[in-house]
């Protein structure tokens, strides 16, 4: 069950045998099924979830009744309204899980114990948070500037394989596209590449 999770962390930090089996004492391993939700618009985010299997996504709806999908998180990922989380504030985030998934949930106090039981946890998190910080970056440059052409095929590279597992309307709106558009790129791609 923490396989995923050691391969991120060793992907950035060392830890010993000791550490990651201290580690494993604060997580709380949770299932989830498809279409189960994990955090509802409103309520206070109390876990960071880290992805071990499936595919969950963050989104929040607006007056209008339109979804917006602000993230998609896959095996390695992981995922939580972060503001809410390090806040203790309502969360203007919905989570749900778009596979049955199995996930690591680590608690606000749960974190700062290991961080503090297990300093290169500390850095591990630091290090998840300015890749987070860079990649937010990224995502709002790429919304203001890139064509939805660019757009659909920098998301292949970020989320590789999410387009076979994902329904083209939440692509769409993650991409800030209409299905239409959305439909129409693909298509695009498809007649280009088919040469």
């Amino acid at each position: 069950m923490f396989q995923q999770l050691f391969k991120s962390i060793q992907e950035k930090v060392i830890l010993t045998q000791e550490e990651m089996e201290l580690c494993k004492t604060f997580f709380i391993p949770k299932r989830l099924r498809k279409k189960q939700i994990l955090l509802q618009e409103g309520d206070i985010c109390v876990y960071n979830a880290f992805i071990e299997k499936g595919i969950l996504r963050s989104f929040s709806i607006d007056e209008k009744g339109n979804e917006h999908i602000v993230q998609f998180a896959i095996e390695g990922w992981w995922i939580a309204d972060l503001s809410s989380f390090l806040t203790n504030s309502s969360s203007i985030y919905t989570i749900e899980a778009l596979e049955d998934s199995e996930l690591l949930l680590l608690t606000t106090s749960a974190r700062e114990a290991l961080m503090d039981k297990v300093p290169m946890f500390e850095r591990y998190q630091r290090l998840l948070l300015q890749n987070a910080y860079i990649a937010n970056q990224a995502r709002i440059n790429s919304t203001l500037t890139e064509t939805a052409e660019e757009k659909y095929t920098n998301l292949g590279i970020a989320y590789p394989g999410i387009v076979q597992r994902v329904p083209q309307h939440m692509i769409a709106s993650y991409l800030g596209l209409k299905p239409e558009t959305l439909s129409r790129v693909r298509k695009q791609i498809n007649n280009r590449s088919s040469f």
